[in-house]
């Protein structure tokens, strides 16, 4: 057993457009979380950057909470240890925060116990921290890096023989991990105040009518080659009717730029439950990182109830390695 780890986790963004809580792409900002065993029972967590001033510092912070999870999988209790988080992931801004911390702290785990890359190999860690988390949209980058698109199988799937339609495990968790298009050059608009991942989700409508879901998921079959090997489609594919203009009253601001990209030709979403917007440019064409990165600052300054909302505008690469371990240090 390791006595001290450290592990680099991606923020992430989920749903890109139609994708709702099965799409996902990793991106190169990230927290770096180092634990290290203590010979007494004690608990001392440091946190430093995002979240410093506001997460516990006791058994109830998700890191820990997730370690302990990653212990019982090896069949041990958490032992005393030193936590320490540099968190460069904006919190309750629709990038992964939580997702990071829970993926995070399985992979702390998996470093400390015994035997722990078999016992937390990724798969298993994929259907743990889906537990944790309630859905694999942004562990599943979390833990891959790159694209996902990660489901959960119900007995609905179930078939039979040994073929394609053979019988899955109930409640399995499952991913298809994807390679983006190096020309891929992700921007991202972080509002100043958070927004909590139960409210936008709950001005969802139970249903859609089937037109809906249809119009929907044709968009999303488009995401993968949008994304890795057909960028004439990124508009089309990015185009959401599910989810985002249901919530737009939680982040009014955010789906004002969000609209006003896209009507300038930049695919642009809202990232997971938001208030983030995502916008994509492309190497190589007239709305590169630079373009896009000028024309989202250009939107918030023309407009007084955007820039009320205080923007930071960042580019940033996409992350295609996921959750790793750093060693000691």
């Amino acid at each position: 057993m390791s006595t001290r780890v450290q592990v680099r986790v991606p923020a992430t963004s989920a749903n890109l457009g139609p994708g709702y809580d099965c799409a996902g792409l990793a991106l190169a900002l990230y927290d770096e979380l180092s634990a290290e065993l203590l010979e007494t029972s004690a608990l001392e967590i440091v946190v430093t950057g995002e979240g410093a001033d506001t997460v516990p510092l006791d058994d109830s912070h998700l890191v820990v909470r997730s370690m302990a999870r990653g212990f019982q999988e090896a069949g041990l209790e958490l032992p005393g240890l030193r936590l320490t988080c540099h968190n460069r992931i904006p919190h309750g801004r629709g990038l992964g925060s939580s997702s990071a911390a829970i993926v995070g702290g399985l992979a702390l785990a998996r470093e400390l116990v015994s035997d722990g890359q078999r016992l937390l190999a990724d798969a298993r860690m994929l259907e743990i921290a889906t537990e944790l988390e309630g859905h694999p949209d942004n562990v599943a980058p979390a833990i891959f890096g790159g694209l996902t698109i990660a489901w959960t199988s119900s007995d609905q799937e179930a078939g039979s023989g040994t073929g394609m339609g053979a019988a899955r495990e109930k409640g399995r968790v499952e991913v298809a991990r994807f390679v983006p298009n190096s020309q891929i050059q992700p921007v991202v608009a972080v509002p100043s105040q958070p927004l909590a991942t139960e409210q936008a989700r709950g001005l969802l409508p139970a249903t859609v009518p089937h037109p809906v879901a249809a119009a929907n998921g044709a968009r999303t079959a488009l995401l993968v080659p949008a994304l890795t090997t057909n960028l004439d489609l990124l508009m089309r594919a990015t185009h959401d009717v599910l989810h985002q203009d249901f919530r737009r009253f939680a982040y009014p601001q955010a789906h004002a730029l969000m609209t006003e990209l896209r009507s300038e030709g930049i695919p642009s979403m809202i990232s997971g439950a938001g208030p983030t917007v995502i916008a994509l440019g492309v190497a190589g064409t007239s709305l590169d990182r630079t373009a896009v990165a000028a024309l989202v600052g250009a939107q918030v300054a023309q407009h007084p109830d955007l820039a009320a909302a205080e923007f930071e505008v960042v580019g940033v690469e996409v992350d295609v390695v996921g959750a790793v371990a750093l060693g000691e240090r």
